[in-house]
């Protein structure tokens, strides 16, 4: 099964190994058909600690590592970087 790739702005860095990364999508409204962003919250591994909170990140889902992580950061994406960075 392929691993979906997300890419997300980081808005915490601070727990050991671990970012939170804030992945927006934009849906219709079912009723007002007007464009609204929605967002979600993931926690990814960061083995080495290189990712600070604003930075542009592709994470990719993984086997779980805890409870509530089971996403990897695979590194720095563009902005009109849909899939990111290789890994």
């Amino acid at each position: 099964m392929p691993r979906r790739i997300l890419q997300g702005t980081v808005v915490s860095d601070k727990s050991d190994k671990t970012v939170i990364v804030r992945v927006e999508r934009r849906v219709t409204h079912p009723l007002y058909k007007k464009i609204i962003r929605r967002s979600k919250k993931y926690a990814a591994h960061d083995e080495n600690n290189a990712y600070k909170a604003g930075d542009m990140v592709a994470i990719r889902e993984c086997a779980p590592i805890s409870k509530r992580k089971c996403w990897e950061v695979i590194g720095t994406a563009e902005a009109g970087d849909r899939e990111g960075a290789q890994p």
